[in-house]
């Protein structure tokens, strides 16, 4: 299918859809029918806002309540123009912003005004007039993070709380990237880097900027809590995994969501630490493992690994989740007392994992959840199809002013929104 229509976008009545689906479905824009029928969480419904998109990956919704997209089949971002419609949204426009260069990483400066774009080598910057779409001519601020090896993502986001600063994920050259036991090789890290400087000089990723964290394997969504200034980020952990020459792969080892401190505290006792990847992964299953004395999150040396004597000493995450689902994601409510995440599913278990969007509840900055908890997530929107080759898998989340969440999913070029998430 093409890309939807830049014309703009009528709605129908809310439709009768079939029994089991009708409780979940907030009703459908006009013309705009999507391939799947989601499952929702208790007090959640859905509408499908777009189709036929190239590769939706991260989204923004801008000063004026405009959708952007990521379209990392196209390596460029659409504007979406939204017209509520009774008790849905829709798209009353869409159009190609010229000019934009991205893969995957999409953010705004905090005033709006300036829209920051990313691909494998580079992140750029362009003036943007939220109300007309306008954009100006890109500039480079933060290049060389090219890998010869996986990984062509870059997250990127900004900070309301720190407006000159942008963080910046590089994921690791490999499924185990041994070089990156030492910072130098600018991987498998967090780094946050002067926006006002990059504007003038373009910082070089390797010897620019700071370290916010680094043994990460591949953080690939990033997000600062809106009430209090706090760093988050969810990472895809290790695959094929192995000890003492058994296959432990299936279940471990988990993904991780990671707490980072608050870019304008006086001091962060989170900055610089070091997260273990790639001698140290944490763990899902640990009866599984075969290590004596290990919860979920515990942090352990698998197979094949460079020489790691100190696991107990590195960071690990503030909550953890099944091996392999992928999230590519957090996004936090207006108040911050709910953080959702985008879980794109897995390739490397056997029955796949994933294909869902989940939330974690938070209380004064911080999961309600204890630390190895394996009950963190509540469901909002999961799959009833057949995974991974016939169903949605979200990748980026956005918020609206009205408490609207937009999802989208890049094998089925849609983006959905649901209601009640707030």
């Amino acid at each position: 299918m093409g890309l939807i229509s830049t014309a703009a976008v009528g709605v129908a009545a809310l439709a009768l859809l079939t029994p089991g689906v009708a409780a979940q479905s907030a009703g459908q824009c006009s013309g705009v029918t999507g391939r799947y029928q989601p499952r929702m969480g208790a007090g959640y419904k859905y509408s499908v806002l777009a189709t036929g998109l190239r590769q939706p990956r991260h989204i923004a919704i801008d000063s004026a309540g405009n959708l952007l997209v990521a379209e990392g089949g196209a390596q460029s971002v659409r504007r979406i123009v939204l017209r509520d419609q009774g008790d849905i949204v829709c798209a009353q426009s869409n159009s190609q912003l010229s000019g934009t260069n991205t893969n995957h990483g999409l953010a705004l400066s905090a005033d709006g005004k300036t829209l920051f774009t990313s691909n494998l080598a580079s992140v750029f910057a362009h003036t943007y007039d939220a109300s007309t779409g306008a954009i100006g001519a890109s500039k480079q601020i933060i290049t060389g993070m090219s890998n010869t090896g996986t990984h062509p993502t870059r997250a990127i986001t900004t900070s309301r709380f720190s407006p000159d600063t942008i963080l910046v994920a590089r994921g690791s050259n490999g499924n185990i990237d041994t070089a990156t036991t030492q910072q130098s090789t600018g991987r498998s890290m967090i780094k946050t880097f002067s926006i006002s400087k990059g504007m003038q000089t373009v910082h070089q990723y390797s010897s620019g900027g700071e370290v916010l964290a680094w043994g990460l394997r591949n953080i690939v969504g990033l997000r600062e809590n809106p009430v209090d200034g706090g760093i988050w980020s969810v990472e895809n952990q290790m695959d094929d995994l192995r000890l003492n020459s058994r296959d432990i792969h299936n279940d471990n080892p988990a993904e991780r969501l990671s707490y980072h401190g608050q870019l304008n505290a006086t001091t962060n006792r989170y900055k610089g630490l070091n997260y273990g990847y790639p001698s140290c992964v944490p763990a899902w299953d640990p009866a599984n493992v075969g290590v004596s004395n290990l919860v979920v999150g515990s942090l352990f040396k698998p197979d094949g690994v460079p020489n790691a004597n100190d696991c107990a000493n590195r960071m690990t995450g503030r909550l953890h989740f099944h091996a392999h689902t992928a999230p590519l994601d957090i996004e936090f409510n207006a108040n911050a007392t709910q953080a959702y995440i985008a879980f794109h599913g897995s390739w490397n278990r056997n029955p796949a994992q994933g294909f869902r969007v989940m939330r974690v509840d938070f209380k004064d900055g911080q999961p309600v959840a204890d630390v190895s908890s394996r009950t963190a997530q509540i469901p909002v929107m999961e799959n009833t199809g057949n995974c991974p080759n016939s169903c949605f898998r979200p990748v980026g989340l956005a918020f609206d002013a009205k408490g609207r969440l937009y999802v989208s999913s890049d094998t089925s070029g849609e983006i959905y929104v649901i209601y009640g998430a707030q």
